[in-house]
């Protein structure tokens, strides 16, 4: 049965990467760095900051280190040396029916993703965080576009993925948890009851650069893509 689903894991893997496609790689190379994505999280820490007494916003912050170490930790600190799967790009069999990118492979090992772990965690975290029917899609989509992009470039097996984002969800949920029980004995906030603001009490005027900041990114991911179709 393992054998048999890994047997499918490759031949999705082998479905979904790559492409002929030089602005698409350029593309997946952009939206795979982290730091495409800093003007995005400074707008969530603008929004913390905005809507909280200094010791809620340290609060969040130290939950959101939590969050990640949690779930960086997990990933690339326990499963990729205990279970030593070799990620595609290191795997001498598919060598020559995957598709790198400027011969990217990143490390050895690549279960589970920790860059799948990463972004599912923050975003369920930060989407429980704020319950803006806005923001949520945005933070998801991020984490799909961020996980998806390692299939693409050949770093990850689908599977890596799956069980990454769910190790990231399930992370997020259970941190916001701790986060809502500290908050509510060390850090009360009123609760608003208001069309201004959102369930949790984040003003939802404060949450419009993250819905700016968006857009804003994909026109810099399209420009850094066609710099690099132009180069390559």
């Amino acid at each position: 049965m393992i054998e048999q689903i890994i047997q499918w894991d490759q031949e999705l893997l082998v479905a979904l990467n790559g492409s002929s496609s030089l602005f698409l790689d350029g593309v997946m190379m952009t939206i795979t760095k982290t730091g495409t994505w800093i003007p995005l999280f400074a707008c969530l820490l603008y929004a913390i900051i905005r809507n909280n007494s200094w010791r809620g916003t340290l609060l969040v912050i130290v939950m959101t280190t939590l969050l990640v170490l949690l779930c960086d930790q997990f990933a690339s600190g326990f499963c990729k040396p205990y279970f030593h799967r070799l990620r595609p790009s290191q795997e001498p069999e598919l060598a020559a029916v995957i598709d790198l990118v400027n011969g990217y492979r990143s490390g050895l090992y690549g279960f589970i993703s920790s860059h799948a772990s990463n972004t599912f965690g923050v975003a369920v975290f930060f989407s429980l965080l704020f319950r803006s029917r806005r923001v949520t899609p945005i933070l998801l989509l991020y984490a799909c576009l961020a996980s998806y992009s390692r299939i693409y470039l050949g770093v990850h097996y689908p599977l890596d993925i799956l069980m990454g984002a769910l190790w990231g969800v399930l992370c997020g949920v259970a941190v916001y948890a701790l986060y809502c029980w500290l908050s509510k004995r060390f850090v009360p906030t009123p609760h608003h009851i208001s069309s201004f603001f959102t369930a949790t009490g984040y003003r939802r005027t404060d949450l419009i650069p993250i819905l700016g900041v968006f857009p804003v990114t994909f026109v810099y991911i399209i420009i850094r893509a066609a710099v690099f179709a132009a180069s390559s």
